[in-house]
């Protein structure tokens, strides 16, 4: 990587690493989560993490991929999803079922869930900029659906929010976020 393609890189990278916590902060901000926005993704900023982003960084998806598919694992993952709850890989344990020991998703606190949601929904609009609708987060998570660990009732939790979204709006979502699962006035 020449010289000029790493700060090039380096500021792409860290524009949109900010971009994407301050989406997710004035969000979880709507939603009164007011320390899960502030620390949202703060292990991104790690060397661990920060070093691959900005190797790998191509701005319209996740350097994660990137780094998979040109090493076979992504050591940014690895190291993210065993720091940040909002991320369902986190909830992942073994469990005892007829004597054998397997893999499974464990239900996840609410509150994780929302703030997966706002991820979800912030990363949509942070790759697919003006192009962005409100169904892009939705159609994401069909794409996986079906392909991972998550708990029943965490995907049926996120799935419910992903398509009140599409069907319904930013405004009428958050608000039922508020009223009906953290049961608050606004």
């Amino acid at each position: 990587m020449t010289f000029t393609r790493f700060w090039k890189n380096f500021y792409g990278h860290l524009h949109t690493v900010n971009a994407h916590r301050r989406l997710v902060r004035r969000e979880m901000f709507k939603l009164g989560l007011y320390y899960q926005g502030i620390t949202h993704d703060l292990s991104k900023y790690s060397p661990v993490e920060f070093i691959p982003g900005v190797i790998y960084f191509q701005g319209n998806r996740s350097p994660n991929n990137a780094q998979r598919e040109k090493e076979g694992v992504s050591s940014a993952w690895l190291h993210h999803k065993g720091r940040n709850r909002h991320h369902y890989e986190y909830w992942i344990d073994y469990s005892l079922k007829d004597g054998d020991v397997l893999l499974e998703g464990m239900p996840m606190p609410k509150k994780y869930v929302i703030e997966m949601f706002c991820d979800r929904v912030a990363a949509s609009k942070i790759y697919n900029k003006e192009k962005y609708t409100d169904a892009d987060a939705l159609n994401y998570y069909l794409r996986g659906r079906g392909h991972n660990l998550m708990h029943p009732e965490t995907d049926a939790l996120l799935h419910k929010l992903l398509k009140m979204l599409a069907l319904k709006g930013e405004d009428y979502t958050y608000s039922y976020i508020r009223k009906k699962l953290l049961h608050r006035r606004k």
